[in-house]
């Protein structure tokens, strides 16, 4: 077996990559939401200042890596290579995002899983001696999700109740070989499950299996029990998907004491209408960067999985009828190396 592998889908990051710095920008249902105070820049322009949503979600994840790189004291120049994605067609925000910056991109399309996916290759390129900084990046925007996967926000389409949220938002972090923490220690490739599931606006039913099977596959590898982590999130479920994974867990008599969804996490749903919750490439990535890294290096949480999760349909495969795949990566994140 290879030295950095453990079990069957989990990689050991020897040199334990860290977390040098993060950034993020939100849109205005983000900042009125939980997290909204801790947001780098909340914009109550949903064109951020752009023609278009589509440039909008370019200039956001411009916004949000340019703050990482400067929380991380590096220019763009030094980074090896980004790893990013979004949710449209080509990842046409990443792309053109990454058009002015003059470094390797890699281009990653992992649905709402994008940033864990992202985030991985980020830290594995730096175990493996490829470079000294690298960076990760990803995001999402209501109007150009709604555009793409649903129908145009002029149609007034009605929303169902297991419907989420497509959050407004952008996250990025800076890597680098060695630094102060947060540490990347162990990432989980995860396995495409298909339960059969073909509602488009029941996107938490789709993906739990997934991350049953990514935390299940995680936990056997590593021989570490649901405690050992001080949290375990998923990234985004939603509140039906949440349920569900809970559920499939207690079947084997596990549970999870410690457990939170990304979709959860940053919207109020009493207050906002945002149905079963967050979803979106910039959902999990904006709760990544708003809350959870500063909770690690604050040391309030010392051992944190990362684990988003992603649906990898497209309105085209469900017109032919087919399923709805699912996806989730999982990344482990400590306080110390």
């Amino acid at each position: 077996m290879a030295e950095k592998q453990m079990g069957s889908a989990t990689f050991v990051l020897s040199t334990t990559p860290t977390i040098l710095g993060w950034g993020n920008i939100g849109g205005k249902k983000e900042g009125e939401g939980p997290l909204g105070a801790l947001f780098d820049h909340i914009s109550n322009d949903s064109y951020f200042g752009e023609t278009t949503w589509e440039k909008a979600e370019s200039s956001m994840q411009r916004q949000a890596l340019s703050v990482a790189l400067d929380k991380a004291g590096q220019p763009a120049s030094n980074l090896c290579a980004l790893f990013g994605g979004d949710l449209m067609n080509q990842c046409i925000a990443t792309s053109y995002a990454a058009r002015s910056l003059n470094v390797p991109l890699f281009g990653v399309y992992g649905a709402c899983s994008t940033m864990a996916e992202s985030l991985a290759l980020a830290a594995m390129t730096l175990d493996g001696g490829f470079g000294d900084f690298s960076a990760a990046v990803a995001s999402s925007h209501f109007c150009t999700a709604e555009r793409q996967y649903r129908t145009p926000l002029e149609y007034g389409g009605q929303r169902t109740p297991t419907a989420q949220w497509t959050a407004t938002a952008a996250g990025a972090v800076v890597l680098a070989k060695d630094g102060p923490g947060p540490y990347v220690t162990h990432v989980t490739a995860g396995k495409v499950v298909d339960r059969g599931i073909k509602d488009a606006n029941n996107m938490g039913a789709a993906m739990a299996p997934a991350a049953y099977d990514t935390i299940s596959t995680h936990l056997s590898d590593t021989g570490r029990s649901p405690d050992f982590y001080d949290l375990i999130v998923t990234g985004d479920l939603g509140d039906l998907g949440a349920r569900l994974l809970r559920e499939l867990f207690a079947r084997d008599n596990v549970e999870l004491p410690r457990y939170n969804d990304c979709g959860l996490m940053l919207y109020d749903r009493k207050r906002q209408d945002v149905h079963c919750g967050g979803s979106g490439c910039g959902c999990s990535a904006s709760v990544l960067t708003a809350l959870l890294l500063n909770s690690v290096q604050r040391g309030e949480l010392h051992h944190l999985l990362f684990c988003a999760t992603g649906a990898l349909h497209s309105p085209t495969a469900l017109g032919q009828g087919e399923s709805i795949p699912g996806i989730c990566h999982a990344v482990a994140i400590s306080d110390t190396p």
